[in-house]
Order: C-alpha cells, then structure tokens, then sequence
C-alpha cells in the first residue's frame, strides 16, 4: 500500500469517525463516554494522518 492510498484510508475512517459522532451528539441521550473515545479515535488518526504527510514530503 503507498502512502497515499494509506493515507486516504485512514482519512475515509476519520470521516466516518466524525460521522458516528455527530450522530451520538444528537442523540437525546448521549454517552460521555462514547463520546470522548470517538473523539480520541479521531484525534489518533488526525495524528497519524498528519505524520505520514511530514514523512511523505521528506521521500
């Protein structure tokens, strides 16, 4: 897998990521907890994300 079909990976499951939130935050009862481990999940990826695009420009 290159890079960049990695990367677009990992940015279609931060989408989803931010999709499954938005959902839980309308719900009339949300989980804080689910709620701080989707965002954490997303932050990982962001993280990630923004690690291989540094790495990527170095190759």
């Amino acid at each position: 897998m290159s890079v960049q079909s990695h990367i677009a990976e990992l940015e279609r499951r931060h989408a989803a990521l931010d999709t499954e939130l938005s959902r839980e935050l309308q719900r009339p009862a949300t989980d804080p907890t689910r709620i701080a481990e989707l965002k954490r999940k997303k932050l990982v990826l962001k993280d990630q994300i923004t690690r291989l695009r540094g790495d990527s420009t170095v190759h």
